[in-house]
């Protein structure tokens, strides 16, 4: 065999094994399996770093509370005793001189006050983490959705776009065929086609939206955002008394309980400081065999006694941050509640604006486009005018299913802010 034609085979093996990577990627697409609004929620939540990452905190805060009401490790403490410095016998460990090799055992004993507080402290740390994982969770409930939801509002304007343009080529048919019954004037043929780009120029504002929506889709599921979309998403019930019941209970606020034990907790342990801690002390000496050996016994205990340079400036600072504390959720709970108002009204505006889009303003733009089409056909109307009807209904259609999608977000945010909340109650 040639080295030309081996090259050519290898070539050909070449463009086969390629095709085949193609027709399998494009057929692994095909039969995705189609990702329903529950099947996102339940894999962003089944498979989100950031709750793993809160999870592992809540593991890490577990294993911190386990040492903190210990006692504080014993201390071996090795050392020489009456070593002398002067004289024939300096620094000599010899039988003739008075030194001692000591060995011995010390253990602190911080009051009882102070271990308590630091036991309550690490307890409560462990519900902050468990708090700040209810937070992730909202989020990611929220946002998952949210996304979900954008994703299918512009796949439904694209898919309605797809039918206007079969419409804008059976338009331009007629209008072909109108001229060719020597009706009309020749620039009507160019109408159509600049219908078509102006359908064309929506569509990429549309690809552009929708790869935006892929990302944000894509934040929490991962490369199973690019699944095919199936079904609808929930239409939730939006009433204030319920949406007010979860506002005190939503995860943000909750949050602030198991703060405020870690603070009040950090505040008992800054007071047990002005209590003494204490410590004892056991040791054998060694002397030289001219000499008994000798035992110790030793307790020591801390003198608090500058408490105003010391424990009591601690103990402020720590008042001081719980009072802070205090005012953090006073703004946290004025933050929600502007955001539920906030979200209300703006989900009372896009039902108002919705009703009126599908009832008013939807029937209006298809019978203007219809008498409009009378005109044409019986010569009295000129082709601008349907073309201008026929631009204002593709509007009108396109900002309903944009209306519609808009607020089932806002639906969305109030519902897995607050009503899942009051749900929980």
């Amino acid at each position: 065999m040639r080295f030309s034609e081996l090259v050519v085979l290898l070539r050909r093996a070449a463009c086969r094994a390629a095709a085949t990577a193609l027709l399998a990627g494009a057929a692994a697409t095909a039969l995705a399996d189609p990702l329903s609004f529950d099947d996102a929620l339940a894999l962003a939540l089944r498979n989100s770093p950031v709750l793993t990452a809160n999870t592992a905190r809540i593991d890490a805060a577990r294993e911190a509370a386990i040492p903190a009401a210990e006692l504080p490790d014993p201390k071996l403490a090795l050392g020489i005793i009456n070593l002398p410095i002067e004289g024939p016998d300096r620094f000599s460990l010899t039988e003739e001189a008075m030194t001692m090799r000591s060995i011995g055992v010390m253990q602190e004993f911080p009051n009882g006050a102070k271990r308590d507080a630091r036991a309550a402290a690490a307890r409560s740390r462990v519900d902050v983490a468990k708090a700040d994982l209810r937070i992730a969770r909202l989020e990611v409930l929220r946002e998952t959705a949210v996304a979900w939801i954008a994703r299918h509002s512009i796949e439904h304007q694209l898919a309605r776009l797809d039918e206007l343009f079969k419409e804008n080529r059976l338009f331009e048919a007629a209008v072909r065929a109108r001229l060719a019954g020597g009706k009309g004037m020749t620039a009507d043929v160019v109408m159509p086609r600049q219908e078509a780009a102006m359908i064309e120029d929506r569509r990429d504002e549309l690809r552009a939206s929708r790869s935006q929506a892929f990302a944000s889709l894509r934040r929490w599921l991962g490369q199973a955002a690019e699944a095919p979309l199936q079904g609808e998403p929930p239409d939730w019930p939006i009433a204030r008394d319920t949406l007010l019941q979860g506002l005190y209970r939503h995860p943000q606020l909750l949050a602030f309980a198991p703060k405020a034990k870690v603070l009040d907790a950090e505040v008992a342990e800054a007071q047990a400081e002005k209590k003494p801690d204490w410590a004892i002390e056991l040791a054998y000496q060694k002397r030289g065999s001219r000499f008994g050996d000798m035992a110790m016994l030793q307790l020591s205990f801390d003198l608090p006694v500058f408490p105003g340079a010391r424990q009591d400036p601690m103990i402020a600072a720590r008042l001081a941050e719980r009072t802070g504390l205090d005012a953090e959720r006073e703004a946290a709970l004025r933050e929600q509640t502007a955001v539920l108002d906030s979200g209300l009204a703006d989900y009372a505006r896009l039902t108002n604006a919705l009703r009126r889009q599908n009832e008013v303003q939807l029937p209006l733009a298809k019978e203007k486009v219809d008498l409009a089409m009378a005109d044409w056909r019986g010569g009295k109307g000129d082709l601008t005018a349907l073309v201008a009807a026929r631009r204002e209904r593709i509007d009108a259609e396109l900002k309903a299913i944009q209306i519609a999608g808009a607020r089932l977000q806002t639906a969305a945010r109030l519902h897995y802010s607050f009503a899942e909340q009051a749900g929980e109650q």
